[in-house]
């Protein structure tokens, strides 16, 4: 009996780990006679950490924004968690943003607002958490997890670049999302901190079983971070495969990104 539980249990586990959380299938979005995605088509499963890859201007955000409902596409499907984003309502999406994560460039704190305060904020007006024993453990924790729990009182002109990065994180994780995306997470910080924050991505997607759109241009991020990567130019992936398998390519194109790995 406990055998067929046991059977049971790791046959549903599997078919999780294998469940498509977002699927975008011939996207596209244009801005006046700009086509920024032409025909984008992407699968995301649980657990699963995405790297899209490519240089600065060539649509990646884009994706990231169309998911979450901050921009409408001009064409093509995407879902999340079987839903299609185009046409949820302000409810359905105030609801979907409960359960996606988004880490903007700039971390997008208030700078008004403590370190605690801005953790706080997503607890109490997005989940509507009332009781503040609950609030208080949420906030610590979500800090400890990025080793920023001695910061939590100061405020974010007292932090340094990648400090903020982190709190922006942590502000990111603290409402428990099942998918997180990342957009240039380690941009404008030294190599040492960029290093850093792309092994927290990765420690995050360990301890939470999230899964991430990771969008940058940073190969070491690309490197540390994922399971999977695209490779975007000109509004279309021209290339997908582990960090290893694209590092191999002969494809001249897909090889100038590598050119300075070792």
């Amino acid at each position: 009996m406990d055998q067929v539980k046991e059977d049971k249990e790791q046959k549903n586990a599997s078919k999780k780990k294998d469940e498509i959380v977002i699927s975008i299938n011939g996207l596209k979005k244009s801005f006046g006679t700009k086509d920024v995605l032409k025909d984008i088509t992407l699968d995301l499963k649980r657990g699963e950490n995405v790297v899209i890859l490519g240089r600065s201007g060539t649509g990646k955000s884009v994706t990231i924004q169309c998911i979450v409902g901050l921009l409408k596409p001009d064409g093509g499907s995407l879902t999340v968690f079987g839903e299609e984003v185009a046409e949820m309502g302000e409810k359905e999406l105030k609801e979907l943003r409960m359960k996606v994560g988004f880490l903007f460039q700039s971390g997008a704190l208030y700078d008004s607002m403590t370190v605690r305060e801005n953790l706080e904020f997503p607890l109490t007006r997005v989940l509507k958490i009332t009781d503040q024993a609950e609030i208080d453990k949420r906030v610590e924790e979500g800090l400890d997890a990025v080793g920023l729990l001695d910061a939590i009182d100061k405020l974010p002109s007292d932090l340094s670049g990648g400090m903020r990065k982190r709190a922006g994180l942590a502000r990111t994780i603290v409402i428990n999302p099942e998918i997180i995306l990342y957009d240039e997470p380690t941009t404008g910080l030294d190599p040492i901190t960029s290093r850093e924050i792309s092994e927290l991505i990765l420690k995050i997607q360990k301890q939470n079983q999230t899964s991430s759109i990771i969008i940058t241009h940073d190969m070491e991020c690309a490197r540390i971070a994922s399971d999977r990567v695209l490779i975007m130019d000109d509004g279309k992936y021209i290339a997908e495969g582990s960090f290893e398998e694209l590092h191999k390519s002969k494809n001249k194109a897909v090889a100038a990104y590598f050119t300075d790995i070792l």
